[in-house]
């Protein structure tokens, strides 16, 4: 029982520390998608197996409010 509790113990600030990873990769990534399109990033968060979901605001023609465009990227 003891072996089990430390295990846990050490194993839970690696598994607690990967998804802030790749919620940081797939920001940066968004961030990325949004300066090539010449958008705004509305929100970025991982969708897991290595896939971001990105949420863009892409300005609307002749002063027509901003579309929303969600896509799902590598991250």
């Amino acid at each position: 029982m003891l072996r089990f509790i430390m295990a846990a113990l050490i194993a839970l600030p690696v598994l607690g520390t990967a998804p802030v990873y790749a919620a940081d990769n797939c920001f940066a990534v968004g961030q990325q998608v949004a300066a090539q399109r010449g958008a705004e990033l509305a929100s970025a968060e991982s969708v897991g197996g290595g896939k971001c979901k990105i949420v863009l605001l892409v300005p609307g023609a002749n002063g027509e409010r901003p579309k929303r465009e969600e896509i799902i990227v590598n991250g």
